[in-house]
């Protein structure tokens, strides 16, 4: 053989043993990973979703100073109910927030809120009347269309009879004898509110008309002596405050004569107590000289 068949020979054997050293590599490397502990191989790929866990929660964990601004932010939110603005039926309150008002004020509305008074409200008023017809409403909020509403005549001693109206306002005409009407405010058929009407006639009504005036003037007159006695009392007050040294010197004044009176009355009782008593001291002498002349 020449001597380049054996440098030929050569290269070829170098070649293939590092084709067989490349296969040797991929298959050892095949076989490691193939006899890998499942176990390990597990708690490898749990350790990877913990740290993926850890890594999500690190970037959605808002920061500490973050945190503190929300706590901060945080406040209790204390709330007190107003008072209702019906004392029977159904009304509106309402609802004041005391703490957490924006701003510097103490407290301000949070709400407004329905509130519920006993269902009974009694005798009411129409809400405008004349000779011939009366106004009546029925108790109700807004929106007036959320209540339903049923209208009652009332007779004595017989069963009510109940209108066609469903309205919350009812016109009634005057009658030759005076008339009740009740009405009923209901909610979800519940009923909330109910209040009665007394429908007068024209004749009753002037009679009550005409009696009025004389009520009204008794009270003009007795509120107009009681300004002017206010006024009076107020004046004299005045008048004193600003003549305090006159008025001083006057009740002194006055105060110092009585004083006078009772010192000169002592001095008069003094001068006839003296009077009295002088010609009882001088009646023993003229008794002793009788005597002596008589014995003579």
């Amino acid at each position: 053989m020449g001597p380049g068949g054996a440098g030929c020979s050569d290269r070829l054997l170098l070649t293939v043993g590092w084709l067989l050293l490349a296969g040797l590599q991929s298959t050892f490397g095949i076989n490691v990973t193939a006899v890998q502990d499942p176990s390990l191989a597990n708690e490898g790929e749990g350790e990877g979703e913990e740290e993926a866990e850890n890594d999500s929660e690190a970037e959605n964990e808002p920061p500490a100073e973050a945190r503190t601004d929300v706590s901060n932010r945080t406040t209790v939110k204390e709330v007190e109910f107003g008072m209702c603005t019906v004392t029977c039926g159904v009304g509106i309150r309402e609802v004041i927030l005391t703490n957490g008002c924006p701003g510097s004020e103490s407290k301000c509305i949070l709400r407004v809120e329905e509130c519920r008074g006993p269902v009974d409200c009694g005798w009411g008023k129409p809400i405008s009347e004349s000779l011939e017809s009366v106004r009546l409403a029925c108790v109700h909020t807004s929106p007036v269309n959320r209540f339903k509403y049923i209208w009652r005549l009332l007779r004595p001693d017989q069963q009510a009879i109940i209108l066609a109206n469903d309205s919350a306002i009812l016109e009634v005409h005057r009658d030759t004898h005076p008339k009740a009407f009740e009405c009923e405010t209901l909610d979800n058929n519940e009923i909330v509110a109910s209040i009665k009407f007394t429908i007068y006639t024209t004749t009753e009504l002037q009679m009550k008309r005409s009696s009025r005036p004389d009520i009204d003037a008794v009270l003009v007159l007795v509120l107009t002596m009681g300004v002017i006695m206010c006024i009076f009392v107020v004046f004299v007050l005045i008048f004193i405050i600003i003549n305090w040294a006159a008025v001083k010197d006057f009740w002194g004044a006055k105060a110092s004569t009585p004083e006078i009176q009772s010192e000169l009355s002592s001095v008069r009782y003094k001068d006839l107590s003296s009077l009295d008593q002088s010609p009882t001291s001088e009646i023993p002498g003229h008794e002793d000289d009788a005597l002596s002349e008589w014995n003579e």
